[in-house]
């Protein structure tokens, strides 16, 4: 991998834990899997500006987990260290899991909001936000007598989600009864916007998106459903 400019290791921080890691993992990897890859290949494999993707190279180089060797004409080429394989290692595992108990979570709480919608007669379900999630509430309307109606996603740039009709205005939705809201990036901020679009009794959110808002209404069962069973009190 050649080095090809060099930006304040500060930068790193700025970009939020998560992220950090799964950035981390994926660098680890590609640096594992093809050492003569350059720093512009990797900005691109990683979907990361150049200049953080050299932040994240030395940082990884600083705490042992990449060595570089120069090679001519002054080009750098890195490989990951026995610490490097170790932490890949250790970063994958953590990154399985937790998207595991994402799938988990998420599961149970679209399908008890979904559930209790079709109790209440709101058969008729509109997605807000196009990603993981929304595929995960999708699933789960299979499993009642709800119909999925369409999604809203302003940065969408197709027709379709999976099965249904994608749009970028929520107001452009076929009619619906209740909205679940399935945006992982700015959930709060697409409440706001839809309660003062919609009301905030025609919302619905997962407890895992921590919406603040006492209009919110996510069902009785849907924080329980994010606890570990060995919390209960005996």
């Amino acid at each position: 991998m050649s080095s090809e400019q060099t930006l304040d290791e500060g930068e790193v921080s700025a970009d939020g834990g998560d992220n950090e890691t799964r950035i981390t993992m994926e660098m680890l990897h590609a640096v594992d899997g093809e050492e003569s890859l350059s720093q512009r290949g990797l900005a691109a494999r990683l979907n990361i500006a150049l200049g953080l993707t050299n932040a994240y190279l030395k940082r990884c180089v600083r705490m042992g987990l990449v060595k570089v060797r120069r090679t001519p004409p002054n080009r750098y080429a890195y490989y990951l260290t026995p610490k490097g394989f170790g932490e890949k290692s250790r970063l994958t595992a953590n990154y399985l899991f937790r998207s595991f108990d994402f799938y988990r979570r998420a599961r149970n709480q679209c399908d008890q909001l979904l559930g209790e919608a079709a109790d209440g007669g709101r058969r008729r379900v509109a997605l807000v936000g196009a990603g993981e999630l929304a595929e995960i509430a999708l699933l789960c309307a299979l499993q009642h007598d709800v119909e999925v109606v369409g999604v809203a996603d302003e940065g969408g740039t197709a027709n379709r989600f999976r099965h249904v009709d994608l749009v970028r205005d929520p107001a452009s939705l076929p009619a619906f009864d209740l909205i679940l809201i399935c945006d992982v990036k700015d959930p709060q901020g697409s409440f706001e916007k839809l309660a003062g679009q919609f009301g905030p009794d025609a919302i619905r959110a997962p407890a895992l998106l921590k919406i603040s808002s006492p209009l919110l209404r996510n069902g009785p069962l849907a924080e329980a459903a994010d606890k570990d069973p060995s919390e209960s009190p005996s």
